[in-house]
């Protein structure tokens, strides 16, 4: 394989990769959803709350996309967003009442799905995809800067 055809087909594999799908079709939740109520149960767990600029920071996305996305969220009554005492231009996106119980229902089936794709795949195939994926990313980050700095 020629090195141009190398690029071609890691640009691809990682379009591949960000397209993975873990939830099956009734999930309630899209894949940015998901994230998002997972970022927000993260920071809770931490004892934190958590602002959309930070959500957009951590998911990828603009704060823009969060806005539509919280807000969507909102009017199924799944996310809320919540002022800050202390400052007037901050407001937290928390989660409703019902949208622990959601979230962990999607985690529980996303699970499920994954438990059987490591069946049949093979849990030493998976952990050695996994290997390969973070030596071959540390390999590109330090090549990357190497280019930088000269």
């Amino acid at each position: 394989m020629e090195i141009n055809e190398y690029l071609i087909k890691l640009i691809q594999t990682t379009k591949d990769l960000e397209c993975l799908d873990f939830f099956t079709g009734d999930a309630q939740l899209g894949k940015t959803e998901f994230r998002l109520l997972r970022e927000i149960v993260m920071e809770g767990e931490n004892g934190g709350k958590i602002i959309s600029s930070q959500l957009a920071r951590r998911l990828g996305i603009t704060r823009s996309a969060v806005s539509q996305i919280v807000t969507k969220l909102e009017k199924k009554n799944i996310v809320k967003r919540v002022d800050s005492p202390t400052d007037k231009k901050i407001a937290y996106v928390q989660l409703s009442d019902r949208a622990l119980a959601l979230f962990e229902a999607q985690c529980e089936q996303a699970n499920a799905l994954m438990e059987r794709v490591v069946k049949e795949f093979g849990e030493d195939r998976i952990r050695e995809l996994i290997l390969m994926y973070d030596e071959f990313s540390a390999v590109l980050n330090r090549v990357r800067e190497e280019f930088s700095r000269s």
